[in-house]
């Protein structure tokens, strides 16, 4: 196996295109994650095919084509802007004769380089991990030899068997940290739910502006930068909202075309709270021209988690690089569709938060709800929310509850408990 590329190594860049209606910009965001990732491109092949080759991916042409490239620039790597199969990555190093990195493997470098946290680690790590496990057999032909030596003869496992196991092994150890972590954030969810404090989480393409928004509102010091996947661990901060309101801010990992499944799998835990959250903020870079397939791609993800019904408003971001003010814009019903402001500069963050604590008002319910004895599971979902702030029980056994949560907690559990839409008395 050849060793991992190093920070500023000389790399040859691969983009084929598959699918006439692709977009080519996606070969300037390719180049992006491979500067993110410190690699230093001295060469970029492209091309175009209708399927790839089984054994090379590319032609057998555009492969010697790439190898020629390789040597005549001395590089240590060649990245792929695609997806490769184990037996593909196998067969391009021989040709090669150096490391040969997809878009999966390059992605998994850039986040090993930005976690920070030890649940970020942990995720990074078992992505990884689930990446190598079908690779094995990548340049490591030898240890298909099975084990020798006394006490070790006759049949027994060979070493790759060994090390599946033992990647198996590590595999069940990260799973089992990160349920321990998960259980702990779940604690603290609850803990915010009996706090009555609603949770809104940041989420965007990645380089749209979530972390400098983040700093921006919660005077946090979050890193941020002009690069891809410039935060990966997520952030939770209070955020005071005008009129005595506070909510919590919750910034989240950039999501980015093709995202590998790999990695969705592994940040699940971690885009637990968007899911949980009770309104999204999609960050939206306004002056890129890509946006509508950008905005796109972040909801394909969040159907994908299962946050596509979290109610969301969108901010088109970076207003500094355009020419036109910041402002609201309203639906039909007044609710909030779109903001537009500047993080950079902070032009339209104070009619954003203002809007934001009336959006929260109306967002909330608060009156009194009769359950019959017979529905005491109802009553407790309402105390597992948090939701209770106080209890009567009338001669015939039922429960007068005053509730306080937000609308969509409550139309779930009226919707479960199969009540009436006016089974609540708004309180006075």
């Amino acid at each position: 196996m050849f060793e991992r590329p190093q920070s500023g190594e000389q790399a040859v860049l691969v983009h084929i295109q598959f699918d006439a209606e692709r977009d080519q910009e996606d070969l300037h965001e390719f180049i992006d994650l491979v500067r993110s990732a410190g690699a230093r491109d001295v060469a970029l092949v492209t091309g175009s095919r209708h399927t790839p080759d089984p054994r090379y991916f590319v032609g057998s042409g555009k492969a010697e084509e790439i190898r020629d490239q390789v040597r005549s620039h001395q590089a240590a790597v060649v990245i792929f802007d695609h997806a490769l199969s184990p037996s593909q990555e196998r067969n391009l190093e021989k040709l090669f004769e150096c490391r040969v990195l997809d878009r999966t493997g390059l992605i998994l470098d850039i986040f090993a380089q930005r976690a920070r946290s030890h649940e970020g680690k942990l995720q990074v790590e078992l992505a990884q991990l689930r990446h190598m496990s079908t690779r094995l057999v990548r340049g490591w032909t030898h240890l298909e030899r099975q084990k020798g030596g006394i006490g070790l003869r006759g049949p027994g496992e060979t070493q790759l068997e060994t090390d599946r196991r033992l990647l198996a092994i590590r595999i069940k150890q990260i799973r089992s940290r990160l349920d321990r972590v998960n259980r702990q954030r779940d604690q603290g969810r609850q803990a915010r739910r009996k706090a009555e404090m609603p949770t809104v989480s940041l989420v965007g393409y990645t380089n749209a502006g979530k972390s400098t928004l983040f700093n921006r509102l919660t005077h946090a010091q979050v890193y941020s930068a002009n690069q891809l996947f410039a935060t990966l661990d997520p952030t939770l901060r209070r955020l005071e909202l005008p009129e005595n309101q506070s909510v919590v801010l919750a910034d989240t990992v950039g999501f980015i075309r093709h995202l590998p499944h790999d990695l969705v799998a592994a940040f699940r835990a971690t885009l637990q709270e968007t899911l949980e959250a009770d309104l999204l903020l999609h960050v939206i870079d306004a002056h890129d021209e890509r946006l509508e397939d950008n905005r796109k791609q972040v909801n394909d993800v969040l159907n994908e988690i299962g946050a596509g019904d979290v109610p969301q408003i969108e901010i088109y971001n970076k207003l500094d690089l355009l020419e036109r003010g910041p402002g609201i814009d309203y639906d039909a019903d007044g609710n909030i569709r779109r903001v537009w402001l500047s993080a950079h500069t902070g032009a339209g963050v104070d009619e954003f938060l203002q809007a934001l604590a009336r959006h929260f008002r109306a967002e909330q319910v608060h009156g009194w709800l009769a359950l019959a004895p017979t529905e005491g599971r109802t009553r407790a979902q309402l105390f597992e929310l948090g939701a209770v702030q106080q209890e009567s029980v009338d001669e015939s056994g039922s429960w007068h509850l005053e509730i306080q949560l937000p609308r969509r907690d409550f139309e779930r559990v009226r919707k479960q408990a199969g009540l009436g839409s006016d089974c609540l008395q708004e309180a006075q």
